[in-house]
């Protein structure tokens, strides 16, 4: 009997790719192959890429040189979006033997199953990349806690500075009704909670004259899923309609993210974006009205070309007078085929990294109000697996860290707590006798 080779994942990016990255995992799952972390020696090793940032690209690299560094001799996967926009950056490092966009990605059983598998180290590289067109659902199940759960693919907008169109196509997902099936079978796996994840969630169902209004309603139907999150959705995709029914449903968590990307409307003009500050506004306003406690995440970008001094200002501003509850910052970081390159008004790099320290220093001052804001309030959190040192942590509804003593029959459940206590490090903490 031969003894089982050994596959290694490691996922870059979104919430979108670790569900990706879960689900082709488990097609290996009861096979020839033995699942191990991707730190220790393998046969083959999978890096599910991003190519959001240069930074990402980088990182990318850096792992393929570590899994040859552990095992020369071992096959190394990329596959994903930095596979699907740049295949030959990655065929020129010499040691990828297979490259797989994001169409044909999920095929990567039936690559290692062909010949050229037995040619391990040949320098015979397997490409595949072909336009992303079909949708193909997938979930998370790593944690049995929650469930990263892809609904919606690909994206219509085509922002200045965003190569996401060309890493994914098209927006597309499937009908209500199909992807309810796969969130039966999440519930099947005794998940509580999950996350609702796509590259442009707001148009769910648009190919098929349906809504992600018309979504949610039918997903909270659900028995056994008892959280539901909303990942980001566009500020013109964020209708009245699904903000009334997260306030009216429980089961819907009063937890946004919205990416707004600059407080400035020149820039949010040159960017491409489809809505003003004024429209962002009026939705955190909406949320605020009937969730007042609701967490609200922002992405903003920072050193957009044309961002002077004086924009840079006016975006800090909106920022410090809009109720969001923490600022996801990004330095912009120019990418290859998007019209941003062509924009006048280059920043230098130190003046990106000085802007995004001063708006994560305006993030951390607005998670410290929100947390704030909530201290002395009943909440339920949801205990996540983790044990660090004897501590475990866990979420809120609306999102917010608690911690409290290990204690593995907690895991995975439901409790109801007061948040009494904020510890210096920014989250509550149960009393260590509770």
């Amino acid at each position: 009997m031969h003894s089982k080779k050994k596959i290694a994942f490691h996922t870059l990016g979104c919430k979108l790719n670790f569900s990706e990255t879960s689900s082709i995992s488990k097609g290996f799952q009861g096979s020839e192959y033995d699942l191990v972390g991707f730190a220790e020696p393998a046969d083959v090793y999978v890096i599910n890429s991003c190519t959001v940032t240069k930074n990402a690209e980088k990182t990318c690299r850096s792992l393929i040189r570590k899994a040859h560094k552990v095992n020369p001799n071992a096959k190394i996967a990329v596959v994903g979006c930095f596979s699907q926009v740049n295949p030959e950056a990655l065929r020129e490092m010499g040691s990828v033997d297979i490259i797989l966009g994001n169409e044909d990605k999920y095929k990567l059983a039936d690559f290692l199953r062909q010949g050229v598998t037995d040619k391990i180290g040949s320098d015979f590289t397997q490409v595949q990349v072909n336009e992303p067109n079909a949708f193909v659902p997938a979930w998370s199940s790593d944690d049995r806690t929650r469930s990263f759960f892809k609904i919606q693919d690909g994206c219509d907008y085509f922002c200045s500075y965003c190569t996401i169109p060309l890493a994914r196509g098209m927006s597309r997902s499937n009908t209500i009704a199909e992807t309810i099936k796969v969130a039966k079978e999440i519930a099947a796996a005794q998940i509580k909670e999950v996350v609702l994840s796509g590259v442009n969630i707001g148009d769910f169902g648009k190919l098929h004259g349906e809504s992600l209004h018309g979504f949610l309603k039918e997903l909270v139907k659900v028995d056994g899923i008892e959280r539901i999150r909303i990942s980001s959705v566009e500020p013109d995709l964020l209708t009245d309609d699904i903000i009334e029914l997260v306030a009216e449903e429980p089961k819907l968590m009063p937890h946004f993210h919205i990416p707004l990307q600059s407080g400035s409307d020149s820039i949010l003009q040159s960017m491409g974006r489809h809505y003003t500050t004024g429209d962002f506004a009026n939705r955190v306003e909406k949320i605020r009205s009937l969730m007042p406690h609701a967490c609200i995440a922002a992405d903003l970008i920072v050193g957009f070309p044309a961002e002077t001094e004086a924009l840079f200002q006016e975006s800090l501003g909106f920022l410090e007078s809009v109720l969001v509850s923490n600022i996801h910052v990004f330095p912009y970081s120019e990418r290859d085929n998007t019209r941003a390159l062509n924009i006048q008004g280059f920043v230098p790099i130190p003046e990106r990294q000085k802007r995004s320290k001063i708006m994560q220093l305006l993030s951390e001052k607005k998670k410290m109000a929100f947390y704030e804001y909530n201290k002395g309030s009943d909440a339920v959190v949801l205990w996540e697996k983790q044990n660090d040192s004897g501590v475990m942590h866990g979420f809120t509804e609306n999102y917010l860290k608690v911690q409290a003593n290990y204690k593995s029959e907690l895991v995975g459940q439901l409790t109801k707590v007061k948040l009494d206590y904020l510890s210096p490090e920014g989250f509550f903490q149960l009393d260590p006798k509770s």
